[in-house]
């Protein structure tokens, strides 16, 4: 069965954007972009909210001639990539995307259904809300930055419900974690 992962980086104090939507943060290497390039190998779909699938379409749509190495490596893999976007306020998506037809349980329960490979990536704290409530996320990837952003959008649903993780990767040098 597909393994479900929510992957995000966030500040030291647990949060994925600013008070003012800002993840312009400190600490963000070639190194650490090589981890994502590593983690985006390892997927099959990308499921995203709308805010992340409208940042995300920066790939698509800026010209790659710009790009150094390591971006057009990202945008040559993250570009040809299914993604299924989250909304309830798009009516159509471009790129390799589609707009999800049920909840992200549905999806999820559908994709492991069907053959293919790869993990099931969600993107989003709202989205990875609603599956970690619904107790379908099987791995937490998290790349911590050296910044405390005091609010914002938190990277863990405050829902006062305990989670018992188990540490399977620490990498202090690049501030990633695997859960």
């Amino acid at each position: 069965m597909r393994k479900v992962t929510y992957s995000m980086s966030m500040s030291v104090d647990g949060y994925i954007a600013g008070p003012d939507g800002d993840f312009d943060w400190p600490g963000f290497t070639d190194d650490v972009f090589r981890i994502s390039l590593d983690e985006i190998r390892t997927i099959g779909v990308h499921l995203m909210g709308r805010r992340l699938y409208e940042t995300m379409r920066y790939w698509e749509t800026e010209d790659p001639a710009g790009f150094n190495d390591l971006e057009r490596e990202w945008a040559a893999l993250w570009n040809p990539l299914p993604k299924v976007v989250f909304s309830r306020t798009l009516t159509a998506v471009e790129g390799n995307a589609r707009l999800a037809t049920g909840t992200v349980a549905d999806e999820i329960a559908r994709l492991r259904a069907e053959p293919g490979e790869g993990d099931i990536a969600i993107g989003g704290a709202t989205l990875a809300q609603d599956a970690a409530a619904a107790g379908l996320i099987d791995e937490y990837l998290i790349r911590v930055f050296p910044v405390l952003v005091g609010g914002g959008i938190p990277f863990f649903a405050r829902d006062d419900q305990r989670v018992d993780l188990e540490l399977l990767v620490c990498c202090t040098a690049n501030s990633f974690l695997v859960l």
